[in-house]
């Protein structure tokens, strides 16, 4: 990373818009990620949360606007560069993604085949490492049907860092998980940030996940970012809709919160269609 780009802002939302029909999803949404700052996007289901995210993959094009990923402007790239761009930044999607088929360890060892640069034992050896990272190593010989949900995202973030990127996208990394593991999985998200200097970007319900990982918090509103600041500034805003969510950090207001909001097989954001 060059000296400019460290104070540069590796993701950028400028002025961008987003609608499906007559929905308008995103509407003249701004803000920054720095380089190693974690930023949890906050907000009710269907306000452009996941839709986001899809505009930092480059899976969707924004309507107006511009899109800022690594350092580069990716509004108007082909396929070609976007793919590049995906070398650096990943994805961990809420339902893991992860192939069936393939047992744990072939899962992570996807993206290390990939590359073609590696030995078998090489590969082995970097697995087991993150399997052990994510906390799931003894499930290596495991398919994805026989883990848990929480477990399955453990297995995606192990994959997504196979690929050795810049910046990670989490999409509602706790929603449908028991308490003890939406903790750990925050925790491993945290650890990680600190361990390998991550850039992150969290979707999430979970105010407690935002408080203990936030730097920044993006809270959308009625397709406007309504709110950009750190959690403790969140605390003293006085937007009823912010100071509802901040009340969702009672117990077991949130988990209810997180079970309705992820009960449709849709995404998060039922307004994305998906790549």
């Amino acid at each position: 990373m060059s000296s400019d780009e460290k104070f540069a802002a590796y993701i950028e939302f400028k002025d961008v818009s987003k609608a499906f029909g007559d929905n308008r999803v995103l509407d003249h949404v701004s803000f920054s990620v720095m380089p190693g700052e974690t930023i949890c996007i906050l907000g009710r289901s269907g306000v452009g949360k996941s839709v986001s995210l899809m505009n930092i993959m480059g899976f969707l094009k924004p309507d107006s606007g511009r899109v800022i990923v690594a350092h580069e402007d990716i509004t108007d790239y082909g396929e070609e560069d976007l793919e590049r761009i995906r070398k650096k930044v990943t994805i961990v999607f809420q339902n893991g993604a992860l192939f069936d088929s393939l047992t744990v360890g072939e899962n992570v060892a996807f993206p290390l085949r990939e590359r073609r640069q590696l030995s078998e034992e090489q590969i082995y050896q970097i697995v087991d490492g993150l399997l052990d990272m994510v906390g799931v190593k003894e499930m290596r010989d495991q398919l994805p049907s026989d883990l848990s949900t929480g477990m399955k995202r453990s297995v995606a973030i192990a994959r997504a860092l196979a690929a050795q990127p810049e910046c990670v996208l989490y999409d509602e990394p706790t929603t449908m998980v028991d308490p003890l593991m939406a903790q750990l999985l925050g925790d491993l998200i945290k650890r990680l940030k600190i361990q390998l200097h991550l850039t992150s970007v969290v979707v999430t319900h979970d105010m407690r996940l935002a408080k203990k990982l936030a730097d920044r918090i993006v809270f959308l509103h009625e397709a406007k970012a309504i709110f950009v600041g750190s959690y403790s500034e969140m605390e003293r805003n006085d937007e009823p809709i912010v100071q509802e969510f901040l009340r969702l950090d009672e117990p077991g207001i949130a988990a209810s919160i997180e079970v309705n909001a992820a009960s449709d097989s849709r995404p998060a954001d039922e307004d994305c269609p998906m790549p």
